[in-house]
């Protein structure tokens, strides 16, 4: 079983990203509830006590990231990411494009419970078709009085302005798109000070994930004790997942966390095609590092697949079957990182330059074992020393292949090598004519 449908539950129903028909579900109703019954604390309560952890990849529990917005008279801001860039996911998009004001209504919440009187959400800019389908609802939504000043004549009010990115990766880091929001190159930020204290605009700023504000609604309607009940003690409620690669049934799913992973992939998704087997997943999107098709009844949960040495992140599971060589798995997946870095940090700057170089030369045949050895050590040195993750995001998962295929890294390289009557001789001799035209003799 994969446990109650929240999120989800008739998702598909035609015009539903519409104003009337989310209305006629009891959409909004949940906000009327905050806005006419509720202080500010007794909403953070309700979500510390619901045990929502952030959605968006770092599962930190979203209560208490609003408890950190200080109680100053200053402006604040809540900024909704939906930049879903990571490899892999694509839940957003579907929340975004079927039931734009459950987001909405998310979001009216959690500010209400930061304090916020500003929000914005930053969209990824290829999300052309939900963004405009976000922009019809802010207008729906404002013109019924959901959003804009005296919501609900509660006195609290609140503006939503959709920001279009432009493809940028880093942006999906939350202090490089409060640069990007700022009008600035989308930067990763040296924290501290921390986006609570001084985010956008310099303004104590609460950030979240499509997903994490969409379940909000749910957590005021159920009351958070009750959403506890759902998932296990350290991972409460359901869950989004996007399931692709060398599966027979790829899309997104909603899942009870804790359920089996093996249920996800063959129960949900179908498994590889016939005739093949799991080689690798990722459970958390590209950046998770890789487990095995061992590994595959282990807990769907944050803690579990931490204890696995791996990590649930957005929740998106990449499969791999053995029909595909792990060395183009490493090589594409370094070198979008290497493509995407912005190049602030050293350590990642130069170290998915150099790793993509050397896993070319592990494709080519030009490498040796002792190289597996160097690229695994360099990856360790990648790991927390950037102003921001996406240089683990690269070293985590290329490390865990790695050390976890490392047979067939070497048994690539022989092949190769094999192939390449250049290999373990090095390239012929320059051309004496073309060395002389360089040194301009």
């Amino acid at each position: 079983m994969t446990g109650p449908t929240i999120l989800f539950e008739d998702i598909d129903e035609r015009g539903l990203n519409t104003i009337d028909v989310y209305r006629r579900r009891g959409g909004y109703e949940s906000l009327r509830k905050v806005l006419t019954t509720m202080q500010p604390s007794e909403v953070v309560d309700e979500l510390m006590a619901s045990g929502l952890r952030g959605r968006g990849g770092a599962g930190f529990p979203s209560g208490r990231k609003i408890s950190f917005i200080p109680k100053v008279d200053v402006d604040k801001y809540l900024v909704c990411n939906a930049d879903e860039s990571e490899p892999g996911t694509f839940k957003d998009r579907e929340l975004m494009q079927k039931s734009p004001h459950m987001l909405i209504e998310g979001i009216v919440i959690g500010a209400f419970a930061a304090g916020a009187t500003k929000s914005f959400i930053y969209i990824r800019g290829e999300y052309v078709e939900q963004a405009d389908i976000i922009d019809a609802a802010i207008v729906e939504a404002r013109e019924a009085g959901f959003l804009g000043e005296n919501i609900l004549g509660s006195g609290f009010g609140l503006t939503l302005h959709l920001h279009r990115g432009a493809g940028a990766y880093i942006c999906g880091e939350e202090t490089g798109l409060l640069d990007s929001l700022e009008g600035k190159r989308g930067n990763p930020r040296l924290k501290p000070p921390f986006p609570a204290n001084q985010g956008l605009y310099q303004g104590p700023t609460v950030i979240n994930n499509v997903e994490t504000l969409a379940t909000m609604p749910h957590i005021i309607k159920m009351g958070g004790a009750e959403y506890a009940k759902i998932g296990t003690e350290t991972s409460a409620g359901t869950k989004l997942v996007s399931v692709s690669g060398n599966v027979q049934r790829p899309g997104n799913y909603e899942i009870e966390l804790g359920i089996s992973s093996r249920e996800i992939i063959y129960g949900l998704a179908g498994g590889p095609p016939e005739g093949r087997a799991v080689k690798m997943w990722f459970p958390g999107g590209s950046s998770s590092p890789v487990l095995t098709g061992d590994d595959l009844d282990i807990a769907y949960d944050f803690n579990t697949l931490a204890q696995a040495k791996s990590m649930l992140g957005s929740g998106a599971i990449i499969v791999v079957d053995d029909s595909v060589p792990v060395v183009s798995v490493a090589l594409k997946l370094a070198k979008f990182y290497k493509h995407e870095s912005c190049g602030k940090c050293t350590p990642c700057r130069e170290g998915t330059r150099w790793t993509v170089s050397m896993l070319e030369r592990v494709d080519q045949g030009l490498a040796t074992p002792m190289d597996l050895d160097i690229m695994a050590s360099v990856q360790e040195q990648i790991i927390g020393n950037c102003l921001c993750v996406l240089g683990d995001a690269m070293a985590m998962p290329i490390g865990s292949m790695v050390a976890k295929f490392r047979d067939e890294f070497e048994a690539h390289i022989e092949a190769a090598r094999a192939r390449n009557p250049w290999a373990g001789e090095g390239p012929p001799d320059p051309d004496p004519v073309l060395v002389q035209g360089a040194s301009g003799a």
